[in-house]
């Protein structure tokens, strides 16, 4: 049997990417740690945001992340299935809406 391509350990990882580049990391990793701080969302509608968007973006790594987060910080499943429906349909609508730009370009070859 073949390994699978994403290891959940390699999400412990995460931090190493600084040993190829410190300067960028180090900025990214201060970045990313301000955005999470609690300001106008609370830790927990952003950690749903997160997850929302780990779905959409489909990065196993950020799923379970966020899945964790989200426990940790008040949230129970129904609410983060919510936020994966929210995602969906957004990613849903966002593929139909790119129709038009078909039925445009039909019509218009069409005349």
């Amino acid at each position: 049997m073949s390994k699978p391509y994403y290891e959940s350990g390699d999400l412990k990882k995460f931090g190493d990417i600084a040993e190829f580049e410190p300067e960028l990391a180090a900025k990214f990793f201060d970045y990313y740690g301000s955005v999470f701080e609690e300001g106008e969302l609370t830790a927990r509608e952003k950690a749903l945001i997160a997850l929302a968007v780990a779905h959409t973006v489909q990065c196993p790594y950020c799923i379970d992340a966020y899945t964790e987060a989200s426990l940790q910080k008040g949230a129970n499943e129904a609410q983060m299935m919510e936020a994966v429906h929210v995602s969906c349909a957004i990613r849903g609508g966002a593929s139909l809406v790119h129709g038009v730009q078909m039925m445009n370009k039909a019509k218009k070859i069409g005349m």
